[in-house]
């Protein structure tokens, strides 16, 4: 199956969605619900570097890519999930384009990048399959850059202009707080700001992405610009689901 990052810089939209819980169940369950994407996230998420590795494990016999949100641009969060089959990283409150630049480079092998060289890890058959690994990253690794500070809008330009940056995701949470209108996704000023956000991926050749609560907002941010929409999370959808379960119960339990 053709892979997102060829499938956005073709023009289609695809959509994902967070996990947040950790479990390579509950991962593999999402994937097979059909998302295009999922993001294991480390950054708020319950699970650790080994809970990752079972999770990518059971995305495998799916038709969904893995991104894995790290901590930071540090290269050893990187390496180490990269080697256990993450498609992509999404990194997060990334400042400047020399953060940008960092995370990148942990991407690639020398001589572009300084990603460490180690054959016997999962996503290159423990060595059976390293070549073929090797030049894969060249094409198909995603990079994911998330703008949530007002740093990092002042320095827009030069961060999607860094090769290798293919996706400019918004995190709302943090970019409305970041601006005073926290939550007000709405609001006028979040509006511009998303606009300068998709002017300066487009004019890079980049793309904009977005994490969404509500299904149905997908249009409005399509009609935005956005190709790269997520919504929600694992644990979103259980508890949305549980809840709903409870109150029709209830409606029941309580009219007898």
């Amino acid at each position: 199956m053709e892979g997102i990052k060829k499938r956005l810089y073709k023009g289609d939209t695809v959509i994902g969605t967070f996990l947040s819980l950790g479990n390579p169940v509950t991962t593999e369950m999402i994937a097979q619900a059909g998302f295009d994407w999922v993001v294991i996230d480390l950054e708020h998420g319950l699970g650790d570097e080994q809970a990752a590795l079972h999770q990518l494990l059971s995305v495998k016999n799916s038709n969904t890519t893995a991104i894995v949100r790290v901590e930071s641009c540090h290269k050893q969060r990187i390496h180490r999930v990269l080697d256990f089959g993450a498609g992509g990283i999404m990194c997060p409150r990334v400042d400047t384009a020399d953060d940008a630049a960092l995370v990148i480079k942990a991407m690639r092998y020398p001589p572009e990048g300084i990603r460490g060289v180690a054959k016997m890890i999962p996503v290159a058959a423990y060595g059976l399959q390293f070549d073929d690994y090797r030049r894969a990253t060249e094409t198909d690794l995603l990079g994911v850059i998330q703008i949530e500070t007002k740093s990092s809008l002042e320095h827009l330009d030069a961060i999607a202009a860094v090769d290798g940056v293919d996706v400019l995701f918004i995190g709302p949470s943090d970019l409305s707080m970041s601006l005073g209108i926290f939550g007000q996704t709405d609001h006028p000023v979040f509006l511009r700001t998303l606009d300068s956000v998709v002017r300066a991926a487009g004019k890079a050749g980049k793309h904009t992405g977005i994490l969404i609560g509500d299904p149905a907002e997908t249009k409005k941010y399509i009609d935005l610009g956005i190709r790269c929409i997520a919504c929600g999370t694992e644990a979103g959808f259980l508890m949305k689901g549980a809840r709903a379960t409870v109150t029709s119960m209830r409606q029941v339990t309580g009219a007898l």
